[in-house]
């Protein structure tokens, strides 16, 4: 029976303008796709008004804790010791958001709890970090 984890988290979208708008996310993980992180938005927070998950590499947002990564859809870079922007593309525009590191690192550890890294099979883990995007709804 697969596992998965969730992880509440708080975000801060960077507008065009330098703003800041604080958002909900949730971080999440399965056992079911071992190679894969899953960011699921609520649907008061998208564009278009329905609930949303990006799903991604896991092995790119530890890359990117350390350094910037991320050929694709979704990017993953630090933004000085204790933050992490994840860039969201998409044909509609780019999405900047600003994490806790803190937060993405203690969720990246959890789902070492659930599967090593060196347990995710070759053949569920996609192209070099590269990111999937799913704009299906949750």
């Amino acid at each position: 029976m697969p596992v998965t984890l969730q992880q509440p988290t708080g975000a801060r979208l960077i507008t065009a303008t330098d703003q800041e708008l604080a958002i909900p996310a949730t971080l999440r993980y399965t056992s079911a796709d071992p190679a894969a992180a899953h960011i699921d938005f609520p649907a008061h927070v998208t564009v278009d008004g329905e609930a949303a998950t990006w799903t991604f590499a896991r092995v790119l947002l530890g890359e990117g804790l350390r350094a910037p990564a991320g050929p694709g859809n979704v990017r993953v870079r630090p933004a000085g010791p204790s933050h992490t922007y994840v860039e969201f593309h998409a044909s509609q525009g780019m999405a900047v958001l600003r994490f806790a590191t803190s937060d993405l690192t203690r969720f990246l550890a959890r789902t070492y709890t659930i599967c090593a890294a060196d347990e995710e099979t070759a053949s569920t883990e996609p192209d070099h970090g590269l990111v999937a995007l799913h704009g299906g709804r949750v």
